[in-house]
C-alpha cells in the first residue's frame, strides 16, 4: 500500500500527458487556420480522434514491449534493426525541423518587445537562431535543470490558452465568426485536408506519453486512459481557444497576426495585460524549446548507445549532459533555419510543420506496426488484440491521410531523408549482420 501511494495516479498521469502535447503547439496555430478560415477548425475532429488512437496504441506498445528506445523498439519489433536506426533518423530530425518552428514561434511573439526582428528575413533567422543556441547552451546543466524549468515556463502557454478557452466567449462575436468562416470560398475537404498538418502539429509529442508502468498505479488500465484523457483534454482545449478567437478577432488581422493570443487579449482588455500574455508565451516557448532541445540529444545518444549513431551523441558529461551531441544539434538546427529564411514567421512556421509531421509520422507508421508484433509476443488475450487492431486501424488510416495532406513539398522532403536514412545505415548494417555463415564458408 505505501508504495502504491507512491506511484502516480490516473488523474496525475492525465495531466503530465496533456502538459506535454500542450507546450508551445498552439501559440502560432490561430493565425495559421485563419489563412483558410474557420473551417479549418472542422479539421480537429479528425486530429483528436486519430491523435488518441496513436496515443493509445503506443501506451498498448509500452505496456507489452519491454525493450527500451520507445518508437525505435517498437518498429524493430515489428522490422528489424534497420528501422531502429531509420526511425531514430527520422525523428530525430523530426525534432530538430519542430525545434526551429518553436524558436520562430517565440521570435514572433518577441517582435512587439523588439520590432527589428520583424522587420525582414534576416532579422528573424538571427532571433530564431539566437533562441536555438541559447536554449542549447542552457542545457549543458543537464537533465535535472531542464526539467525544473520547463514544468514552471509550460504553464506561460497553458494558463492564457485555457482561460481563453473559457472567458473568451464574453467577447465572442457570432457575426464575426460567420464572416471567418470561409472567407476564400475553399471547399470544405479541402480546407479540413490543408489544415490536417496544422492541427497535428498540437499533438506531436503525444508519443511520449506511454511512460515507465513502474511509476504509474495499475498501468495495464490508467496507461492506456491517461493517454486517451490527456489527449482529450488537449484536443478541447485547442478547439474552444481557436474557434472562439475566430470569433473575437476579425479573420484578416488573425491571419495576418504573428501574436495571435497577445493580440486577442490586448482586444479583450488592453495592450498591457495583451503584453503580459506575449511575454507569458515567449516564456511558454522558450521552456518547450528548452525541453525539445534535451529530449532531440537523448534521442541521439540512445541511438549511438545502439551502435547506430555516432559515438560522440554518447558521451555525457558529470551531469550526465550530451554537450557534444548538442553542439551536433545546435549545428543541424542553424542549417535548416538558414534553408527556409522567410520574412513572414506564419509562413515559415508553415512550412516546417507541415516537413516536421511527416518525418514523425512516419516513424508512427512503423512504430504502430510493432504492435501487432509485440502482442503477438506477449500471447494477449483475443478480447484485447482485437480491440487493439481497431485502434491501430484508426491510428494508421489517420497517419496515412495526415501525410497526404501534408503536401507534396513536405512529402518529397520527407522521403529523400529517408532514401539519405536507408543509404547511411547501408554503412553500418555490418556491425548487424550474422558473420557466422561467412566464416564457415571460408573454412570450407
Amino acid at each position: 500500500m505505501a508504495e502504491s501511494s507512491k506511484k502516480m495516479s490516473l488523474f496525475g498521469l492525465t495531466t503530465l500527458v496533456a502538459v506535454n502535447m500542450m507546450g508551445s503547439g498552439i501559440i502560432m496555430l490561430p493565425s495559421n487556420m485563419a489563412q483558410l478560415g474557420a473551417v479549418s477548425l472542422l479539421s480537429w475532429i479528425i486530429t483528436a480522434i486519430g491523435s488518441m488512437a496513436i496515443a493509445y496504441c503506443f501506451a498498448q506498445c509500452g505496456i507489452y514491449c519491454n525493450k527500451s528506445g520507445g518508437m525505435s523498439a517498437y518498429s524493430e519489433e515489428a522490422h528489424g534493426k534497420s528501422e531502429f536506426f531509420l526511425c531514430s533518423f527520422l525523428y530525430f530530425l523530426s525534432l530538430a525541423i519542430g525545434n526551429v518552428a518553436i524558436g520562430i514561434s517565440a521570435v514572433g511573439y518577441l517582435t512587439s518587445f523588439f520590432p527589428w526582428l520583424g522587420s525582414g528575413a534576416i532579422p528573424l533567422f538571427i532571433g530564431t537562431v539566437g533562441l536555438l543556441w541559447i536554449t542549447t547552451l542552457a542545457n549543458f546543466g543537464g537533465p535535472s535543470i531542464t526539467g525544473k524549468i520547463g514544468t514552471v515556463t509550460v504553464w506561460g502557454v497553458i494558463i492564457p490558452v485555457a482561460g481563453l478557452s473559457v472567458i473568451g466567449w464574453f467577447w465572442f462575436d457570432p457575426q464575426v465568426f460567420s464572416a471567418a468562416w470561409n472567407p476564400n470560398n475553399i471547399a470544405v475537404n479541402d480546407a479540413i485536408t490543408q489544415s490536417i498538418p496544422l492541427t497535428l502539429w498540437a499533438f506531436l509529442g503525444m508519443e511520449s506519453a506511454a511512460q515507465s508502468s513502474d511509476a504509474v498505479e495499475n498501468p495495464k488500465r490508467n496507461v492506456p486512459l491517461a493517454c486517451l484523457f490527456g489527449t482529450l483534454g488537449a484536443a478541447v482545449v485547442y478547439v474552444l481557444s481557436t474557434t472562439v478567437i475566430q470569433g473575437i478577432i476579425p479573420n484578416a488581422e488573425l491571419a495576418n497576426s504573428s501574436a495571435p493570443f497577445a493580440y486577442v487579449y490586448a482586444q479583450m482588455f488592453n495592450p498591457l495585460v495583451g503584453n503580459i500574455i506575449m511575454a507569458l508565451a515567449v516564456m511558454a516557448c522558450v521552456g518547450s524549446l528548452l525541453g525539445w532541445q534535451f529530449t532531440l540529444a537523448q534521442t541521439a545518444k540512445m541511438t549511438a548507445d545502439q551502435g547506430l549513431f555516432p559515438k560522440l551523441f554518447s558521451k555525457v558529461t558529470a551531469a550526465n549532459a550530451p554537450i557534444i551531441g548538442m553542439i551536433v544539434c545546435g549545428v543541424l538546427q542553424t542549417l535548416l533555419a538558414v534553408s527556409t529564411i522567410s520574412p513572414n514567421a506564419s509562413e515559415q512556421f508553415g512550412k516546417l510543420v507541415s516537413l516536421a509531421a511527416v518525418t514523425n509520422l512516419i516513424p508512427y507508421v512503423t512504430a504502430l506496426t510493432g504492435l501487432l508484433v509485440i502482442m503477438h509476443k506477449a500471447n494477449v488475450s483475443a478480447a484485447i488484440y482485437s480491440r487493439n487492431v481497431v485502434a491501430l486501424l484508426i491510428a494508421m488510416a489517420y497517419s496515412y491521410y495526415a501525410i497526404y495532406a501534408s503536401g507534396k513539398d513536405a512529402v518529397f522532403g520527407a522521403t529523400i531523408v529517408l532514401a539519405i536514412g536507408y543509404l547511411l545505415y547501408g554503412f553500418i548494417a555490418k556491425n548487424f549482420v550474422d558473420q557466422r555463415p561467412a566464416v564457415a564458408a571460408a573454412r570450407a
